[in-house]
């Protein structure tokens, strides 16, 4: 159930800017952003999956790829599945995603300072839209979508706080109006549709909520931090870090 909030601009040149919060068992190992493929994919950055080898979000000069989960039908018995991780890794590299039925749903965010792609699988067929400038919300539905209770109750308030900074900071700057708008949603219960960050426990999942990315993607090109919170599932103001070497 991660959340992926996105601007993307109307006039060229203006860059895009994306905050994404991962949700995932906590028991599951991974690595925080850094340069865990020097050989594979040199020039990737990453939040590494220790167990498949993929990625959840990954980053290179001037892309950044970042998949949420979608429901989709088991994959079949005589295919041996394959990790969505791998698909972020290309995607980053600029290799478009192939997926077979081997591969789970899943809801790709392809970014460039040119524009988003977004590609969707429900492990049957796969769709891909462009997306329009403004902002939105992604989670394991369609963009903006009605059915996720998380947009509808925050998507308004996303587009109207700005993203626009002057002068560099070594934080992300331009994010501090919508991480007030996370710290705000907190305030619900985590199991609460509307919640942004999550703690599925009591609906009988493991996932919570454990980590932030903040990204600008523009003609510069990617500029990607990370940001763990101290405790799966509960807000706290993240202190965002850049890519290990």
């Amino acid at each position: 159930m991660c959340t992926v909030i996105l601007r993307v601009p109307s006039v060229p040149g203006r860059p895009v800017r994306m905050l994404a919060v991962r949700d995932e068992d906590p028991s599951r190992p991974w690595q925080p952003l850094g340069a865990w493929w020097p050989d594979e994919h040199p020039g990737v950055v990453g939040v590494r999956d220790v167990r498949a080898g993929g990625a959840w979000l990954a980053a290179s000069e001037r892309r950044l790829a970042v998949l949420l989960n979608r429901a989709s039908p088991p994959v079949p018995d005589h295919l041996a599945p394959v990790s969505r991780g791998l698909i972020v890794l290309d995607a980053a590299s600029g290799r478009p995603p192939r997926p077979t039925p081997a591969v789970p749903g899943f809801n790709l965010v392809d970014i460039t300072p040119g524009g988003v792609l977004l590609t969707s699988w429900d492990g049957e067929s796969e769709r891909r839209v462009s997306v329009p400038p403004g902002t939105h919300m992604i989670a394991h539905d369609d963009l903006d979508d009605a059915r996720t209770a998380r947009s509808g109750a925050w998507l308004d308030a996303f587009a109207v706080a700005p993203t626009e900074v002057t002068g560099a900071a070594s934080e992300p700057a331009w994010a501090e109006e919508w991480l007030g708008i996370i710290a705000r949603s907190a305030r619900l219960d985590p199991v609460d549709a509307r919640a942004i960050i999550r703690d599925n426990r009591p609906l009988g999942l493991p996932t919570r909520s454990l980590l932030l990315c903040a990204a600008t993607i523009g003609p510069g090109g990617v500029d990607v931090r990370y940001a763990e919170l101290e405790r799966p599932g509960r807000w706290n103001a993240p202190v965002f870090s850049p890519p290990r070497a």
